[in-house]
């Protein structure tokens, strides 16, 4: 891939996360190697287990717990730090060489929450290397990023069945 570019999928639509690794299993079958850290996600996620057969192109992480958001406290200083180091870990990957797409999944979520700063991001954005691919996802992505952009996609909720009272389904949504 001679040039990169930058991609953001936000939204209060569903889709976004599905979107991005959906780009890097395309990656795969095309050769090409991906980074994901999904800030937020400390949990067996589904794709955790797809994507274990595709490692060879994929290697996927987690980091940093989400459970403050539903107790409305601010993040703790743990999770801050864990949030930073991912992103200084995603920074590293993205400079070795050895990947072609990185995905900072829900990294405009961990902004909005307070994990992350916009600086810091931004910080990583000017830092890509010309032949890589980047892209982020997440709800309320701070307008410093959209203008950065060179691609960004809105998803939009329509209508979605959580508003009769379903729950995340594994698989589907979990």
């Amino acid at each position: 891939m001679n040039r990169g570019f930058i991609q953001i999928y936000t939204g209060n639509g569903k889709g976004k996360t599905t979107a991005a690794i959906g780009q890097a299993v395309r990656a795969a079958g095309a050769g090409l190697k991906s980074y994901i850290i999904q800030f937020m996600k400390e949990y067996p996620y589904s794709e955790l287990n797809s994507l274990k057969n595709l490692s060879g192109w994929i290697t996927i992480e987690q980091c940093c717990k989400d459970d403050f958001v539903l107790k409305r406290e601010p993040p703790p200083q743990e999770e801050i730090e864990k949030a930073k180091q991912a992103l200084r870990t995603a920074s590293e990957k993205m400079l070795s060489g050895n990947f072609d797409l990185i995905i900072l999944d829900e990294a405009c979520v961990a902004i909005h929450f307070g994990l992350l700063k916009v600086e810091d991001v931004l910080t990583v954005l000017d830092s890509k290397p010309e032949n890589v691919e980047l892209i982020l996802t997440g709800r309320y992505c701070p307008q410093p990023l959209i203008d950065r952009a060179d691609l960004v996609t809105e998803m939009k909720e329509v209508k979605h069945y959580y508003q009769n009272g379903i729950l995340a389904r594994k698989g589907i949504e979990s």
